[in-house]
């Protein structure tokens, strides 16, 4: 059996290769073997899918030995968003949800997320002791399987609908109301389950609308399940050419990621929207408390919590910690550069739904485009431009990166280094306001080299400084 490691958001592996139906049931009696040690088996465990390849079957394969564990499973009865089952799963007063989903990853992956009772993704000591259970019985007898219909008649089986519920509560933290005065959205689910969430509300109130891609597919269209610039260029082509349409609103493949289209079809990074929304949820909603962002994420989001007087909490890169701090009531709003955002009093999860409604209502009560609002905000607290790069390594490189990033340099392209922060990986903050991050993969020899600058042209120097000194 292939190793068992779970990453930032779960264990992922390429179907057929690492991710097996028998791998899967060996980590899902893992995780009943957890929820048995912290003694709330007697709450159940949500289970869902997002629309990769064999997904129903998964969560049916799970529920089985769920149920041979005497763990009552709640059986998702469509592909469902993984902030619907965090939702779900703090509705229930489940033990946990297991889902089944690789988020943006291309279609030949899938993988296991497991969310505790707190609805927010598992933290790296309920990972460690699930992959330390699953490898150590890797290989034996380790689970036993109740047909589902024997479950269901036991008990330890129930089919649900989480959409009702979900949407609902919804109702509470988006001004429907305002988004009916923006004129036509467009909406792209990328194929995946944003489907029957996105439209929904729309649809309910007699709102104008256009929706494409809104059909389960595996392949996702042909391209990774990722709302991104590259990924959508026929959302971008929808939006560009109809001049009714206001707003572009698109989701990822397991719906917890957004992407954001501005009324002429121009892709907004996700570091400026998640600042936007801290600006206008202070500012028009009254929230009271921080910002938590990963920090790979940008030092815009700083800027605007300082013209609010409000503290920011850097976090590791992985929602995880970032859905910690919702949990703990101390943010107006938690994000990542990746596309991830929640609010205070949602759940602890990244929800691309919510965020996409969010700014639909910001830009309606606004009435602005979202590049008017960008440029507002840069005016009132300067300007910050954000950009990834990876950089593959050779053999000898990566052999030579340990040495590199224990020997810093005193100045980056002309600017003193004036701190240098490991929250996760190694950030130099520059004397000028600009930073890098160098973060090595644990997976392959590539370095996600990030920075930040003022203006474009001082971002390509600091981003070139950074690409000499790994690669050079």
């Amino acid at each position: 059996m292939t190793k068992i490691t779970f990453g930032t958001s779960g264990w992922r592996g390429i179907l057929c290769e690492d991710f097996t139906f028998e791998n899967v049931k060996v980590v899902v009696q893992a995780i009943a073997d957890t929820i048995k040690a912290s003694g709330e088996q007697d709450k159940g465990v949500v289970i869902g899918c997002d629309t990769r390849f064999m997904g129903q079957r998964f969560v049916e394969a799970s529920a089985r030995v769920l149920a041979g564990a005497g763990i009552k499973a709640f059986v998702c009865e469509r592909d469902t968003p993984t902030p619907v089952i965090s939702f779900e799963i703090l509705r229930r007063g489940a033990a946990g949800g297991i889902n089944f989903t690789a988020s943006h990853n291309p279609p030949e992956y899938n993988g296991v997320k497991f969310s505790p009772s707190s609805g927010g993704p598992a933290l790296p000591e309920t990972t460690g002791e699930i992959e330390r259970r699953a490898n150590a019985t890797a290989g034996t007898d380790c689970y036993t399987e109740l047909a589902l219909e024997k479950a269901t008649a036991q008990g330890l089986a129930e089919t649900i609908n989480p959409r009702e519920a979900y949407l609902k509560a919804l109702e509470e933290k988006v001004d429907f109301d305002a988004i009916g005065s923006l004129g036509r959205i467009a909406l792209n689910p990328l194929y995946g389950t944003g489907r029957g969430y996105l439209d929904e509300p729309l649809r309910a109130r007699g709102f104008s609308y256009t929706m494409i891609n809104d059909r389960p597919d595996p392949y996702f269209g042909g391209h990774p399940p990722e709302p991104s610039e590259a990924h959508i260029p026929d959302f971008i082509s929808l939006v560009k050419n109809n001049d009714d349409i206001k707003l572009g609103l698109a989701t990822d493949g397991d719906a917890d990621r957004f992407g954001i289209l501005d009324a002429d079809g121009s892709y907004i990074e996700p570091n400026y929207i998640i600042a936007l929304l801290l600006d206008y949820l202070i500012k028009f909603r009254k929230l009271e408390g921080g910002v938590a962002r990963s920090v790979a994420t940008s030092h815009l989001i700083d800027a605007v919590a300082k013209k609010h007087g409000v503290p920011v909490y850097e976090t590791p890169v992985g929602f995880k910690y970032i859905g910690e701090l919702i949990g703990q009531d101390k943010l107006v709003i938690g994000g990542e550069e990746s596309a991830g955002l929640t609010i205070r009093g949602h759940v602890p999860e990244k929800d691309g739904i919510l965020a996409c409604f969010l700014v639909a209502e910001m830009v309606a009560r606004e009435g602005k485009t979202i590049r008017e609002l960008l440029d507002r905000l840069y005016g009132e607290v300067g300007r910050y431009v954000t950009r990834r790069d990876n950089l593959k390594l050779s053999p000898e490189l990566e052999l030579a990166y340990a040495g590199k990033i224990t020997s810093l340099p005193a100045s980056v392209a002309g600017s003193k280094v004036t701190d240098i922060i490991k929250v996760d990986g190694t950030k130099l903050l520059l004397e000028d306001g600009s930073w890098m991050l160098f973060r090595k993969s644990g997976t392959e020899p590539v370095v996600r080299l990030y920075g930040e600058a003022a203006n474009d042209g001082r971002l390509a120097e600091v981003m070139a400084a950074g690409r000499n000194f790994i690669l050079g």
